[in-house]
Parts: structure tokens; sequence; C-alpha cells
């Protein structure tokens, strides 16, 4: 089921037994297991008939006596598992079934088995919410097979930083507000694609806009910490037109300010500009729109690629991906290198300049 089924049913108050929320990204796992939380049951009812669980603290039989318990003065009961991959008699130590090894011994029964059992057979009166995050069960075991079959089967997979940018603009919109193309990929660009972080910071935005408004890149600049004047797409722009002294005024402000310029988000920026620049450069059709789809980008933006495709030939733009590639083995460790993040970044700077 997707996420929009599944809250509408919860709106239209229909419930199942057991719902079983897995996947990469988090944000809407938690988005379903807090609307259960602070919806299913009123305040009165919470106190009695509420349990929120850990999975690194719990084992399987700890589990089925809290979800075979009748409710008290309510119709319904809420269990809810948070964190339910760390539930080492379930998925082991590394998150993997054991379902599969989980053996009886001497009339006692395991607790794959209990577990497989309480699934076939769920008490009605109890909605047990499941939260497996960063990884999905193996649909080929056991286990896998009857959660699909048997529970409301919810798989909440990662964006690609691709998708990010219409997302955040969806995110907005769907809240009443507007958000221009600048502020959407300044968002995108230092927030990753942590849809969970994004809907924060964009949240903290929008707390001081009246309904309608519109979410502007000043305000990203200023309430995320970005220089209006040395930020990535200033580093894009210097690098387009081969700027040299204003690409390395940005390269000293990034080296003065790690925090909020972190070598984690300016190479794989840098990594992401010069392949649109290649992909433009490859590009039989100039339709801005055509362009703009194929680039994963906002039209407002194809000047910067195409003066880009100006200044670097196909050639320079494979060699560069070729630095910033080398470089950020570097930065991970995975190449030997001495260097600090910022020396890093001034090195790999001069190299695609020259």
């Amino acid at each position: 089921m997707t996420y929009e089924q599944i809250i509408s049913d919860l709106k239209k108050k229909i419930y199942a037994p057991v719902y079983f929320l897995q996947g990469e990204e988090p944000y809407y796992i938690d988005l379903i297991a807090d609307y259960i939380e602070e919806n299913m049951l009123d305040a009165g009812e919470k106190e009695f008939n509420q349990s929120i669980l850990y999975g690194k603290e719990l084992d399987v039989p700890t589990l089925i006596s809290y979800a075979k318990r009748y409710p008290m003065m309510s119709n319904y009961q809420v269990v809810i598992v948070k964190e339910a991959q760390s539930m080492k008699d379930l998925f082991g130590k590394g998150g993997d079934s054991d379902v599969e090894k989980g053996k009886s011994k001497a009339g006692i029964k395991s607790p794959s088995d209990l577990f497989l059992e309480y699934i076939r057979q769920p008490m009605k009166s109890t909605l047990l919410v499941l939260c497996y995050k960063y990884k999905t069960v193996d649909k080929r075991t056991r286990l896998g097979k009857l959660l699909e079959k048997e529970t409301v089967y919810f798989t909440s997979p990662k964006k690609y930083d691709r998708d990010i940018p219409k997302w955040i603009q969806e995110y907005v919109l769907s809240r009443g507000f507007r958000i221009g193309p600048k502020a959407v990929s300044l968002l995108a660009e230092y927030l990753g694609n942590e849809l969970g972080k994004i809907a924060n910071e964009t949240g903290k935005l929008l707390l001081n806009l009246k309904p309608g408004d519109e979410i502007t890149a000043p305000m990203v600049e200023e309430n995320i910490g970005i220089s209006k004047d040395y930020n990535i797409f200033e580093l894009f722009s210097a690098l387009s037109r081969k700027n040299i002294l204003k690409a390395n005024q940005i390269v000293n402000y990034f080296e003065r300010n790690p925090k909020n310029n972190p070598i984690q988000v300016t190479i794989p920026s840098l990594f992401s500009f010069f392949v649109k620049v290649l992909t433009y450069h490859r590009s039989e059709k100039r339709d801005k729109q055509v362009l703009a789809g194929k680039l994963g980008v906002n039209p407002y933006f194809l000047s910067d690629y195409e003066s880009a495709a100006r200044t670097y030939s196909q050639q320079h733009c494979i060699r560069n991906i070729r630095y910033i590639r080398d470089y950020d083995l570097r930065s991970k460790g995975i190449l030997p290198s001495s260097m600090e993040d910022g020396q890093i970044i001034r090195e790999l700077v001069y190299k695609i300049l020259h």
C-alpha cells in the first residue's frame, strides 16, 4: 500500500491488526507511525492502551505478550515498535531474518515461530505497528512472504538526488505556500536527500510566512546559514566562466566555514554539476523543457549549464569528473592523503580550472 492509501484508511477508521513499515527512507515510516500514535486513541484511552516499544530492548515473547493484551475501556489498543530491525531474536544482529533458522526444541516454540503464529492469527483489537528502518526484509523468506500477505505492508524507498527538487516543491505547495526555483535548488544541494531533514528545515521557513507566501532564495540563505556571495551555486558560476579569482575566494570561504560548507556536500555537488554539463553536450535537442527534463533541473538554470558547456568541452567534463572522483576517494580516506578537507577542495578546484 502507498502512504496516501494507509493514511486515507486510518482517517476513515479502517484499521488492520498489523502494519509492517519498512524501507531505506524513514520519513514516511515515521509519519504513519506518528499518525497512529497521535490519532488512533483519545487522551484518556492512551494511558492504558498505547505502548511504545524499542526493538533494541525487545524480544519476541515480550512483544507477543503486549500484542495479546485486551484493551481497557476502549475498542482497541496500539503497540508501536520503533527500530524493529534491532530485534535480534527475530531479525538477527545484522537485521536479516532469523526466521529460517528458528526451530522449536522439546515442544518449546522458538521466537520465530511465536511471531509467525501471531501474524497468522493476530488480535483484532490490537494495532501492532512495526517500524523496520533503513532496509527491507527479504521477501523470499517465510517471514517476508507472510508479512507481505498478512499485514498492511508498506515500503519507503530512498529518494534519488534528482527527485529531491520536485519533492521539495510539492511538499511546500501541499502546505499552501510557494517556493522559487533557486530556493528549491539551494535546499536540495545543502540538505541532501534526507526527507525528514528537508521537511524540518522547510517547516522552520514556513513558520514566519502566511499561506500563499513564497519561500525565496534569500530566506533559505539566511535561515540555513548559506552565504549569499559564497555558496555552491556561486562556485558553479565562477567555474563556468573560469573566474579564477572568484572561485578561489569561494574556496577560501568554504575552508573558513566548514560547518556550513562540508566537503560531503561540495564534492557530490561538483560531480552532479559536471555530469549535467556533459549531458547537455550530448543532448541533440535544444528545447528548454526537454533539456531541463534530461538534466533534472528547472529551466530557470539552463543558462548556467549552457555557459559551462561553452567553457568545458566533453573531454574536459570527463577529465573533471575523474578528478572529482579521485578527490572524493581521498576525502573518504580510501586513497592516501595528508590534506585537510579545505586543502582537498582547493586542489580539486585548481585542477578543474587548469
